[in-house]
């Protein structure tokens, strides 16, 4: 029983530790910029506790969320995904022109937009994987190569190709009919109050995000794939020893990891824009990368960094307009955040290290008592 509480502690720790430790040092650096910090968290508690806040927090963690699933597929094959951004970034674009040029019945329609963004980015996540199997290219070299092709390739197809009506001022891909609209969870909300707020509409991706976060607990930690996944990451070469075939499992893990990034921008294009254009949410492939090592692969773990990253979002508007701090302390916390909780679980790692050596000696000692 005290060693299961111990455990508890132990995995709570770093979280907690890391989290009040990022407040300190975001305490000083606004006192040291003339910002009273109570003030300023207390209007960032008060924001994030309106309705209308809370449904933004929702639409910015469920991309931010799938996002950091995806780069925890790669992670779990100790691979380094980097190239989320450039994998999500593809998948949205072919699958808006894809979606816009086509019409489809409702549910089919929705089902080909996210077929398309999952195959697209799953590919380009696969090159990366190509050139590891064959020729022992890092996927952190490749993937950041990828990343600069993709937004460098479709900024240039954009402004030469798909510009709609001649507009070069907002070029981008044809408006998707509303066949290919995914339906809004409002009406849920309804149920608790009348009054959502602000029209805010709380998209329906988030289901689909849900059912990722399932999908990945089920295949990595109740499988045999899962297993072999972990093992191949843990240790390459017993896998190897053990049967588990090294390249396969890193092009499974590619492919897997790239088109669960393919739906990172869903959000915008099934339920806000229903385009790719200039307005298209860039940056939440490398915000998620950060959520999945605050999270520590864990689907609870990420969904409680997505949401914390997404709460931090919410806060820059409501700070720049009472003026009590620079909005880019939220930057700055994340930061504080994301370091402090690297540095937290590496403490708790070598503790837990220190305590299986510990407990390894003492039933050693009673076996040879």
């Amino acid at each position: 029983m005290q060693s299961r509480l111990r455990s508890f502690l132990l995995l709570i720790a770093a979280p907690v530790v890391s989290v009040v430790f990022a407040l300190v040092l975001s305490s000083i650096l606004l006192m040291a910029a003339g910002s009273d910090p109570i003030e300023v968290f207390g209007d960032m508690v008060q924001h994030g506790r309106k309705l209308e806040t809370i449904v933004d927090m929702l639409n910015r963690a469920t991309p931010l969320y799938i996002s950091g699933i995806a780069a925890a597929i790669g992670f779990r094959m100790n691979l380094f995904n980097i190239g989320v951004e450039g994998q999500y970034l593809m998948g949205a674009f072919f699958a808006a022109a894809a979606g816009g040029a086509i019409d489809l019945p409702p549910v089919i329609h929705v089902l080909f937009i996210l077929a398309v963004a999952m195959t697209v980015g799953a590919l380009w996540a696969g090159l990366a994987g190509l050139l590891k199997t064959t020729r022992g290219i890092s996927e952190v070299i490749s993937t950041i190569m990828l990343n600069a092709i993709a937004t460098s390739g479709i900024v240039a197809w954009l402004s030469v190709e798909w510009r709609e009506g001649g507009l070069s001022t907002n070029s981008g891909t044809k408006i998707i009919a509303e066949s290919g609209h995914i339906f809004d969870l409002t009406a849920v909300l309804e149920i608790f109050t009348p009054d959502v707020g602000g029209g805010r509409d709380l998209s329906g991706v988030l289901l689909i995000a849900l059912i990722v976060g399932i999908c990945y607990h089920l295949l990595v930690n109740r499988s045999r794939f899962g297993f072999d996944l972990r093992a191949s990451g843990y240790n390459p070469i017993a896998a190897r020893v053990g049967g588990v075939p090294p390249k396969r499992m890193i092009m499974i893990a590619m492919l897997l990891s790239g088109a669960v990034a393919g739906l990172v921008g869903m959000v915008d294009i099934l339920s806000r824009q229903h385009r790719y254009d200039q307005n298209f949410t860039p940056g939440l492939g490398f915000a998620g990368i950060a959520v999945a090592l605050l999270g520590r692969n864990n689907p609870i773990g990420i969904a409680i960094g997505a949401m914390l990253f997404a709460f931090l979002d919410a806060s820059s508007s409501i700070l720049q307009i009472t003026g009590s701090a620079s909005r880019e302390i939220i930057i700055i916390m994340q930061g504080l955040i994301l370091l402090s909780s690297v540095i937290a679980y590496e403490f708790v790692r070598r503790i837990k290290e220190r305590e299986e050596v510990r407990m390894a000696s003492m039933a050693m000692e009673g076996v040879t008592a």
